[in-house]
């Protein structure tokens, strides 16, 4: 039921939260969290102007959080999702979350590729 997971997870905020120790650790997690999509963020601006796109991808950087509007319209999106196996959703919007350093480069080369 969906009251019992909000009490569990209510206890465990309160757990956690209420002890110096895993309240540390917990910050410090989610600082690596936010460190890495930043760095995603970075990345994906440096390998977009790699290929040789003439867009302005600042704003790929200058947006916070786990999202990034990436600019492209839904027809691109879908030539994205058909032809390079890149899913992001249809208001262009990427997850940061899912670039890595193992597929930024293909990923920001797909975008090139639709949005020439």
């Amino acid at each position: 039921c969906a009251c019992v997971r909000a009490c569990v997870l209510a206890c465990v905020a309160q757990t956690v939260l209420s002890d110096p120790a895993l309240c540390a650790q917990w910050r410090g997690e989610c600082k690596t969290m936010a460190d890495r999509i930043i760095s995603m963020r970075a990345a994906l601006k440096a390998s977009l102007e790699k290929t040789g796109s003439t867009r302005n991808w600042d704003h790929v950087t200058a947006q916070i959080g786990m999202f990034c509007y990436s600019g492209l319209s839904p027809e691109q999106v879908d030539l994205l999702k058909s032809e390079y196996a890149v899913y992001i959703t249809r208001d262009g919007r990427i997850s940061m979350a899912g670039v890595t350093t193992g597929n930024v480069d293909y990923v920001a080369s797909s975008i090139h590729a639709v949005s020439k």
